[in-house]
């Protein structure tokens, strides 16, 4: 179902003068298809034709963009069962999370062409003393201009769309870089945008190797970089210079089950198991700690650990599949090495801990040191870590105890305790009665401290790609 090779795309047109990217199936480590990559001349092509874009990007109006988004949504529909194979076969996502996350993928382009056509401004009451009686204020927002984006391997659609939709939207022409991993699924976009009316330089897609991607950041004709990944973004911030930055980082997410949880911890365990190991905890949002208080946590290990020895490990194409491989081989061989680390120090392997390759075993610690990689960093792999907490207090001091707050999960029947945990974790969101691993393409999505800055969810990303411009009238 792959094409022998695909080309990267500049100022909306494909160009493939080699085949120098060798992607692979990353379960079987063979060659799958080849990409062609971009040279310096392509990127300084692809950054000029924005600049270019700029001023007809603005000018094609909001139902323009609308039909332009709509075009898409149709299209990744029929091409649904291409989109999913091709995620499975370049970032060995099982085929079951495959599919959803093409469904994700049409989600977040259907929202943006709906958000595209109501991007209003506001009328202000200016009229507050004496000194400015007979003044009228409006505002209107308008495309920030070029933008660029970077994108990670683990979602190689839904966050490649959570950039590229919003932009379009916003009428913001974009130079993508995604993963040169997993770069299929931004090239298929590619194609498909390629077949609509966007102006001219409305987008480049350059699969790029990471040191070549520096004028993305550095050139000053792009107005903004949204940078999703690893905490290299703060040093991506630092050289980007006037730009606008957004950053999503990752955490090492905390899920808290309160004392009452006893009558429901089957549909609990589910849940944590669900948000610890899908596409083999390779989520920013991947459940990593798992805080249960006294009362219920020797039953709640009981199952969560029976539960995840049942999990099917293998070849993400086969449907009965839950856990696949690790991007590679060398992914696996670092975290195998953090939890020998952890046990090392004290730690108590409960299941898991093997690797063949890139397939690391399902992996659930305890009594983990406070020091130990598996607890201060993002594992980003599937592992999990229980702790024992007595109180209430005690569960959100410990998931605060993180230089990351992306987003935090808490199981209770208390409201207090939800309210509390709302006004005193230090996250970008705190989903309760479920896993930190939810998350609604609309909803504003994004982290405080090492996380990250601003927020994505389509809305979200429209106002940081686009400025308010401010007009006050004066009667007369």
């Amino acid at each position: 179902m792959l094409d022998k090779s695909y080309p990267y795309y500049v100022a909306n047109k494909p160009y493939a003068p080699n085949t120098d990217l060798a992607v692979t199936d990353k379960y079987s480590g063979d060659i799958a298809t080849y990409v062609a990559m971009p040279d310096a001349a392509a990127i300084e092509k692809a950054i000029a034709a924005a600049q270019a874009a700029a001023a007809p990007m603005k000018a094609f109006k909001p139902y323009q963009r609308q039909a332009v988004l709509e075009h898409c949504v149709q299209r990744f529909r029929e091409r649904k069962d291409e989109l999913a194979y091709a995620l499975c076969v370049e970032a060995g996502k099982p085929i079951n999370d495959s599919i959803g996350e093409v469904t994700r993928l049409i989600e977040t382009f259907k929202i943006a062409a709906e958000e595209a056509v109501r991007i209003n401004g506001e009328t202000l009451n200016l009229e507050i003393s004496a000194r400015t009686a007979g003044y009228h204020g409006y505002t209107r927002r308008v495309p920030l201009g070029p933008v660029a984006f970077i994108t990670p391997f683990n979602f190689p659609l839904n966050l490649v769309a959570h950039k590229v939709a919003p932009a379009i939207a916003a009428g913001c022409p974009f130079v993508l870089k995604p993963a040169e991993r997993t770069p299929l699924g931004a090239l298929i976009i590619g194609q498909i945008l390629a077949e609509t009316d966007l102006p001219e330089g409305a987008f480049s897609i350059l699969p790029l190797e990471g040191k070549s991607a520096s004028p993305l950041v550095t050139d000053p004709r792009l107005k903004m970089l949204s940078f999703t990944g690893g905490l290299i973004g703060w040093d991506l911030r630092a050289q980007a210079g006037h730009k606008k930055v957004t950053l999503e980082l990752g955490g090492n997410a905390a899920c808290i089950v309160d004392a009452d949880q006893r009558d429901r911890l089957d549909k609990v365990v589910e849940r944590l198991v669900f948000g610890a190991f899908y596409q083999s905890g390779q989520s920013c949002i991947s459940v990593q700690r798992i805080l249960a208080h006294d009362d219920i946590y020797d039953e709640l290990k009981q199952r969560f650990v029976a539960a995840v020895k049942t999990l099917k490990a293998g070849d993400p194409k086969d449907k009965d599949t839950f856990l696949g491989p690790m991007i590679d081989e060398k992914a696996a061989m670092r975290l195998e090495a953090w939890v020998a680390e952890a046990r090392d120090s004290g730690a108590t392997i409960l299941c898991g801990g093997g690797r063949k390759g890139a397939m690391l075993e399902a992996t659930v610690l305890e009594n983990v040191p406070h020091d130990a990689k598996v607890q201060r960093q993002e594992v980003f792999g599937p592992v999990a870590l229980l702790q024992r907490v007595r109180s209430f207090d005690e569960a959100l001091a410990v998931a605060n105890d993180s230089d990351f707050g992306l987003q935090a999960g808490v199981f209770t029947n208390d409201l207090r305790h939800a309210m509390r945990a709302w006004d005193e974790l230090d996250q970008g969101g705190v989903i309760v009665n479920d896993v930190p691993s939810f998350r609604v393409d609309n909803m504003p999505y994004g982290g405080s401290k090492s996380s990250g800055l601003g927020r994505e969810g389509v809305r979200y990303a429209i106002d940081d790609m686009s400025d308010i411009r401010l007009m006050v009238i004066r009667d007369v």
